[in-house]
């Protein structure tokens, strides 16, 4: 017997060692692999953001697709799993921000070039640092091809795909309302947005005849109109006529208009209309042709419009404002108990503030249909089911994409403009670089083009990452291996990312990015608490993994976890699967020191051994079956219980009596049987645990090569 299996596993030591073996032998590049392996098997990696250390949610999905790769490779397929890492744009941007505050400084009244240079210093940096985590976490990919959202070629496609989307009409610069945020100072999607439910003031304000209900008093300086349910018999007489009163900073002229928009049980049934800083206002007077005024500038500070209140926060001019009209007898009364939803920055919490800014859109209802053709067909197949119908809803009901962000760090949007006289709207020019000579409009050249100095929204990039990564479309990786066959990420970004691979793909390549959506829960605290700092209950997936070792980290993350459900990670758990990775330790151990010295050992079984096997066989094809249909929490829970309970409790138990004082026959047989059932246990735990595993598969008699590319377990 080998004389390290004598010693207690250490994983510490150990494990390095084994990754080394597995980089150095080539097989994580599919090209690599021995003959047998043909058939193409893709995952694209969801890149990780460069910007810092891996957590809990990347385990789980470092624990799951390195399952799924490792076991296709044992199945004989010829499987890719393409690493890479994501700039992660406004997030980055943000994290660094906070690296700036602890020096003193901040990126505002910095040169961009020079704030851009710093950023890309300091993600690559923390690239290299995230994937030397995932090789502790025993990550299979081909590191040969290992991508960044940033690399040339990747920029090269995300800008074919926006010059693609213009000149069909289907990307488009206007101004719209969009979410903003005062503090990072750029605009937000729908997406990136969160909703909090508030009770807040309502203030019933007096407007000539009227009385109207507001929860931004401080708003009223850019009202451009009030508006009425054209339904409502209590105002009909007042439609398409001017009122006229004094406001708190002189006369006010406001026309009345009818909209369905308005809720006639609202307040009193009339409302202002400021269209600058609402977006359904906006909408009301997009349909009457109605002005907008900015009141409130970036900051979130009344601008010069607003008279003495200039200069003056949001929640400043509220209260002067509410103040002023009591004063004024102005206000009629206040609600105190008001509901309502409030937008939030998903990073930062503030309230954001719309504003109307011209921005690039798409157009998504053109790209949304294909991809729910693909849904509804089942050409992509989503785990758990239910997101099938949550995605179509929302793919339903798309609304327009904002891809514009008012930060530095990112992909430039390559789109240039030119003026072109008064009250002429500006040349605009898509592509890398501008032309010279006559505009696009046929005029002649009317002064320089000026580079827009927006980027991309980091998730038009990302979106394009399956395709993107192969080399559409010419490279061989492209015609190999895409379209791929597994997505597997967090469900919280199923609209952020999923869908948005599937429209992009489908408008891109014609075919679907991936057959199979596979969307792993949130990883919580023990008590089920969303980990985060301010709770003080964040655990380190990395910390865990060196002290009980990757493959009771793994275990811990995989078994219990149901697609789509939250998932506990806590020390005890994974301290119990270290216990287990001892007790495989130990069953080993007791094989081969009752096998590796045996003469004759045959494949002529007993009675009762015959009746093991074929329990076993019974074990495997059931294991294999789930892994099949990606249930990988049971047939984790299923191995764990055979060897524990089955081989280690019963069989080897058994096993010592027969060893002792049984006959020649029922000996050999015994040690056929414990060889074999240790033989095909390893490579059943390989994916799960790799490390262990692959460690005591280079005990075994007559084992010459890895185990990583053994065959699977006939069922």
């Amino acid at each position: 017997m080998n004389e390290r299996l004598r010693k207690p596993y250490d994983p510490i030591t150990t494990e390095p060692n084994i990754y080394r073996l597995w980089e150095e032998s080539g097989f994580f590049n599919p090209d690599k692999l021995p003959p047998r392996h043909q058939e193409p098997f893709t995952i694209i990696m969801p890149p990780p953001n460069a910007n810092g250390s891996l957590h809990a949610g990347h385990g789980v999905f470092v624990a799951i697709e390195d399952l799924i790769i490792r076991y296709q490779r044992m199945q004989g397929k010829k499987p890719l799993w393409l690493p890479g890492a994501d700039h992660a744009g406004f997030e980055t941007q943000v994290v660094y921000e906070k690296e700036l505050e602890k020096q003193g400084r901040t990126r505002f009244g910095m040169d961009p070039d020079k704030l851009r240079a710093e950023i890309l210093e300091f993600t690559l940096a923390n690239k290299t640092f995230m994937e030397n985590q995932l090789r502790q976490l025993g990550a299979s990919c081909d590191w040969s091809r290992e991508k960044f959202t940033l690399d040339p070629d990747i920029v090269k496609t995300v800008y074919k795909t926006f010059e693609e989307l213009y000149r069909e009409g289907l990307a488009y610069r206007g101004e719209r309302s969009v979410n903003w945020c005062t503090k990072h100072q750029t605009s937000l999607s729908e997406l990136e947005t969160t909703a909090e439910e508030r009770t807040d003031p309502l203030y019933y304000m007096r407007y000539g005849p009227f009385t109207i209900a507001t929860v931004r008093p401080e708003t009223k300086f850019g009202d451009t109109a009030l508006a009425v349910n054209p339904n409502d018999e209590r105002y009909k007489e007042w439609v398409g006529k001017e009122i006229e009163f004094q406001g708190l900073i002189g006369p006010v002229k406001l026309k009345v208009i009818a909209d369905d928009y308005v809720d006639p049980t609202f307040g009193t049934g009339v409302v202002k209309i400021t269209p600058a800083h609402d977006p359904n206002d906006f909408d009301v007077a997009q349909r009457h042709n109605l002005p907008t005024l900015e009141v409130i500038d970036q900051y979130g500070k009344l601008n010069s419009r607003c008279g003495k209140y200039e200069g003056l926060s949001v929640s400043e001019a509220r209260k002067k404002v509410v103040a002023d009209l009591e004063k004024a007898g102005l206000l009629e009364k206040v609600d105190v108990t008001y509901k309502h939803s409030v937008k939030l920055c998903y990073k930062c919490g503030r309230v954001l503030e719309p504003r109307i800014l011209p921005q690039w859109f798409v157009t998504m209802g053109p790209l949304a249909e294909p991809a729910i053709r693909a849904i509804e067909s089942g050409e992509i197949v989503f785990y758990p089911e239910h997101y099938k119908k949550i995605v179509l809803h929302w793919l339903r009901s798309i609304e327009d994409w904002n891809i514009s962000r008012q930060i530095v760090w990112g992909i430039p949007i390559p789109a240039w403009y030119r003026e072109r006289g008064t009250g002429k709207p500006p040349d605009i020019f898509v592509g890398e670089s501008p032309p010279s000579g006559v505009a696009p409009t046929g005029e002649p050249s009317g002064g320089e083009w000026s580079k827009d100095t927006d980027t991309f929204d980091t998730w038009f990039s990302s979106g394009q990452w399956p395709f993107a990564t192969l080399g559409y479309p010419d490279n061989a990786d492209f015609k190999t291996f895409y379209p791929t066959q597994v997505m597997e990420t967090a469900g919280e970004i199923i609209f952020f990312w999923v869908a948005r691979m599937i429209m992009l793909g489908l408008y891109r390549t014609k075919k679907v990015p991936f057959n199979i959506v596979y969307l792993h829960g949130i990883v919580t605290a023990k008590d089920g608490q969303k980990m985060s700092k301010s709770k003080g209950n964040v655990i380190d997936p990395i910390l865990l993994a060196k002290k009980y070792g990757t493959d009771a980290l793994r275990m811990g993350l995989i078994i219990g976890n149901t697609p789509g459900t939250t998932t506990a990670l806590y020390e005890e758990k994974i301290r119990g699967y270290k216990l287990f990775a001892n007790k495989l330790w130990n069953v080993a151990r007791f094989v081969l020191e009752n096998t590796s010295s045996a003469e004759g050992i045959t494949s002529e079984y007993t009675k009762n051994d015959t009746q093991r096997i074929e329990e076993f066989r019974g074990v495997v094809q059931d294991i294999t079956k789930d892994i099949d249909e990606y249930r990988f929490y049971l047939a984790g829970e299923k191995l764990y219980h055979y060897v524990w309970h089955t081989f280690a409790d019963t069989i080897l138990e058994e096993s010592k009596l027969i060893l002792k004082d049984g006959s020649k026959e029922e000996k050999r047989s015994r040690q056929a049987l414990l060889l074999q059932i240790l033989t095909d246990i390893l490579k059943l735990l390989h994916p799960f645990m790799p490390f262990i595993t692959e460690e005591i598969w280079s005990m075994l008699p007559g084992v010459s090569g890895l185990l990583m590319i053994e065959s699977w377990p006939k069922t």
